[in-house]
């Protein structure tokens, strides 16, 4: 029995560089298409054939572990046709519904994966990725996912439509400039796959939606310069870097360094470096990290030979851990880290304070990268049901370097009488 591949599905005349590109042997590539031109639909495709063409596991990671099931295992197109269904029964001999994995009977291994649980594949050795919407993931999970692909061989697409000057800007101006990526954006120009009458309906919807014609030109013309729908601190940040606050802000030996914390209760932990000279607050550096002790940390600070200050963290550095009895504000202490506790206000308060504080801050484009992801992508949660967003932040990656950022603005809100620094250094847990 002969089955072709790709299987119920014919490209269409713009969908067909996506598959010569991989087919050709680019092993990177972006296609950043308009919203409804058929990207999982397409990626779908790529992977059940390429699945035939090389054993292998093929991963396909959305934002989130309920995206993937919504959006690809259990989704399906305007004709009702399941996207799963572009697998051949024929060539299946497992699927395994609750893990949204199926299984080649050559061997290859298909499997949906949430970027906010990427632990979930550790030590596994992928030869083909998809990160679908990758402009809404955590970016370290590429960072993750990238030295197994480069040791295997192995190729990783990648398509989103523009959220903001955030990772998914920064990934498609890398690869704009290199001859190893593929690169193709699509905008509604392009396709000509909706028609006016269609695209004069959605203008009209969005228009009433948000009052501006922002996440039209987002969506269907693929425009960066258009915040994150529901960002907290979008406007803000387009604003610094249209002053060009956002650049290369070197480190001041003259001046003290503060850092700011978040201590995250999944262990994951961030860390901005600041110094302050009159009104600007200058974010030299930034650091994030997950499953690491307080020593860890420690050591950071030491390597970076920065003159410190203070060291200031939220009020829970005091909780008391039920393993050791002790607190991590006395483990910190012990290592050199004498932390101060910053004041607990609400998290709107401190959303408040952190936009009055962008206004004054420069941030090191390359130090601050991660940071300045984070700041860009923090957003409100969207109630799916009443189609609204809630009042309070999406819990999601970019909240922890958010936090620390918060608890940046909190602080500087306090007064302080500081003459001079009282510069600080910290001893590693070697004995520095």
């Amino acid at each position: 029995m002969e089955i072709a591949l790709p299987h119920n599905f014919t490209p269409r005349v713009y969908q067909v560089p996506l598959f010569r590109a991989v087919d050709n042997g680019f092993k990177r590539a972006v296609f950043i298409w308009h919203r409804r031109a058929g990207k999982d639909k397409s990626l779908t495709n790529l992977v059940a054939k390429k699945m035939m063409e090389r054993v292998g596991a093929y991963y396909y990671f959305f934002p989130t572990y309920n995206q993937g099931r919504k959006i690809l295992w259990d989704g399906m197109d305007r004709d009702g046709f399941r996207f799963i269904h572009h697998f051949p029964k024929e060539l299946i001999s497992s699927i395994n519904n609750q893990e949204m994995k199926l299984t080649y009977k050559n061997g290859s291994l298909f499997q949906v994966v949430g970027t906010d649980n990427i632990n979930s594949i550790v030590g596994t050795n992928p030869v083909g990725c998809v990160f679908s919407e990758y402009s809404l993931q955590d970016p370290k999970a590429w960072d993750f996912i990238r030295p197994i692909l480069a040791e295997n061989d192995g190729w990783a697409v990648f398509n989103y439509t523009p959220r903001g000057h955030n990772h998914g800007k920064q990934l498609y101006d890398m690869a704009s400039a290199s001859d190893k990526w593929f690169v193709q954006l699509l905008t509604v120009d392009d396709t000509k796959v909706l028609s006016q009458e269609t695209l004069d309906q959605e203008k009209a919807e969005m228009l009433s939606r948000t009052g501006n014609d922002g996440l039209y030109m987002q969506e269907y013309y693929c425009s960066f310069d258009v915040p994150i729908e529901g960002a907290y601190y979008g406007k803000q940040m387009m604003q610094a870097e249209l002053e060009g606050r956002i650049g290369n802000v070197p480190y001041e030996p003259q001046l003290g360094v503060e850092t700011y914390w978040d201590l995250g209760m999944d262990d994951s932990m961030t860390i901005w470096f600041v110094q302050r000279l009159g009104r600007e607050v200058r974010l030299i550096d930034y650091y994030e990290n997950s499953g690491e002790g307080i020593a860890h940390y420690a050591e950071i600070l030491q390597d970076k030979h920065y003159v410190y200050t203070e060291h200031y963290a939220p009020h829970d550095i005091a909780v008391r851990e039920l393993g050791t009895g002790k607190s991590r504000s006395e483990t910190a202490k012990s290592l050199g880290i004498d932390f101060e506790v910053i004041p607990k206000l609400s998290v709107e308060e401190g959303i408040e304070a952190a936009r009055n504080l962008l206004s004054r801050c420069w941030f090191d484009k390359t130090k601050c990268q991660l940071g300045l992801n984070a700041l860009n992508s923090y957003h409100k949660e969207w109630d799916e049901k009443n189609e609204t967003w809630k009042s309070h932040p999406q819990h999601d990656w970019s909240s922890h370097g958010a936090d620390s950022f918060r608890y940046l603005a909190v602080g500087l809100e306090e007064p302080r009488n500081i003459t001079k620094p009282n510069f600080k250094r910290h001893k590693s847990p070697t004995g520095y």
